[in-house]
């Protein structure tokens, strides 16, 4: 099998795509693959190969179109025709040949694609645009399509057209995989795929949990007697960190040997502004080093993620795989992931017109309860460790991308 991910420069590190590519290659070692990552949008200079371990890597720069008349999308077009000419040149063994995107290009590259190659593509949904924009809120979305374009605000017309683009490379591709059931019944019902298009294939992590919990407290200057409540993300609206800082400014007139750790970078000042009153408790640690956040979860007590969209969490997964009680939002795709009451506890999302909220005393409230009770946090955390190794580990993630490939170029 030929094997061929596509990666773009500007996505990779803003969505977890370069993670997902990571893990792919990792789980896919010693599987018989020849496998090549194509990142698209390169900022070398010109086409370059690199081979890493057991994966070939081909950059491909932009393409400079001395015709300045020609609009974005002509430019587009015009890339996407220099990548299939590359492609053309370079690939020489073309046997069961698969195509797989992880970000939204003109549905020119996946239809040509087809056109050129004996091949089958595939497509993942790592992030909708516009859940993105509107923090998972559906009834917004809903709201924009059925608006005439006249009607439309200048970025309601970009989202708009930025959805249309979408569902047409949807169409295209031989196959869409869906994250969570969540993207999968947004699919059917908003987008009219049919359940022979779309495979549930969440991710997968592999294991790197050691336990050295009291010697990285005394690193980080945490006594033992001191609660910690850990949050991973952007600090940005969608990830719902003021709800959380508001929440926790209640949990410390009950504990006021806790702690709020917030691991990720974004905006400051947003969050300083709400945390002002209870600054000294909390601690905001900036992007960290995979090596490094994976101390915090060892030290951690509880997960929390308030976010208002998610597809399928790499953080939950994080937070699960080091046996983290989690307590999450029922937005999207996270209310699947965090089984309520038996990996972890949900908090509900409230959907308005224009916005959505989370009740941050509900939250604080859950957050009490798993401080009072150790033994039920205890037993939800083994819980998640045990949903991991079911769900989202590298093996069962191995498991299902290869029964899809299989299954593919069978058809």
């Amino acid at each position: 099998m030929n094997l061929y991910l596509f990666n773009a420069t500007d996505s990779a590190a803003t969505y977890g795509i370069g993670t997902y590519l990571k893990e792919l290659t990792h789980a896919l070692e010693d599987s018989g693959i020849n496998i090549h990552i194509v990142h698209l949008h390169s900022i070398r200079p010109e086409f370059e190969t690199v081979k890493t371990n057991q994966v070939e890597h081909w950059h491909i720069p932009e393409v400079c179109n001395q015709n300045t008349f020609s609009g974005a999308i002509q430019k587009l077009e015009d890339y996407y025709r220099n990548v299939i000419y590359l492609l053309r040149l370079h690939i020489r063994d073309t046997t069961d040949l698969i195509f797989h995107f992880n970000y939204n290009p003109s549905r020119l590259l996946a239809r040509e694609l087809k056109a050129v190659f004996h091949c089958k593509t595939v497509y993942t949904v790592h992030y909708l645009k516009w859940a993105l924009e509107f923090q998972g809120n559906l009834n917004r979305y809903m709201e924009m399509k059925a608006k005439p374009e006249d009607q439309r605000t200048p970025s309601e017309q970009l989202l708009f057209t930025t959805d249309k683009y979408e569902s047409l490379l949807f169409k295209e591709v031989d196959r869409v995989i869906a994250l969570s059931r969540y993207t999968q019944n947004l699919l059917y019902n908003e987008y009219g795929l049919g359940p022979d298009k779309v495979s549930v294939i969440p991710n997968g992590l592999a294991d790197m949990v050691e336990s050295n919990k009291d010697v990285l407290r005394r690193k980080w200057r945490i006594s033992d007697k001191e609660f910690i409540v850990l949050f991973v993300g952007r600090l940005h609206p969608v990830k719902g960190p003021e709800f959380l800082i508001r929440a926790f400014r209640t949990v410390l007139e009950t504990f006021p040997n806790c702690r709020l750790m917030l691991a990720g970078n974004g905006n400051y000042d947003t969050c300083l502004k709400e945390a002002k009153s209870i600054c000294t408790k909390i601690t905001f640690t900036g992007l960290l080093e995979k090596q490094e956040l994976y101390k915090l979860y060892q030290i951690a007590d509880i997960g929390v993620m308030p976010s208002f969209h998610e597809q399928c969490s790499y953080v939950a997964i994080e937070m699960m795989m080091h046996g983290l009680p989690v307590i999450g939002s029922t937005s999207t795709g996270l209310k699947e992931m965090i089984v309520n009451g038996e990996t972890g506890l949900q908090i509900p999302v409230t959907a308005f017109d224009d916005r959505v909220e989370i009740d941050s005393s509900q939250l604080a409230e859950k957050i009490r309860y798993l401080l009072q009770k150790p033994e039920e946090c205890h037993r939800l955390g083994q819980n998640a460790r045990n949903r991991y190794e079911t769900v989202y580990s590298a093996e069962v993630f191995r498991r299902n991308m290869l029964n899809l490939y299989t299954s593919l170029l069978k058809t």
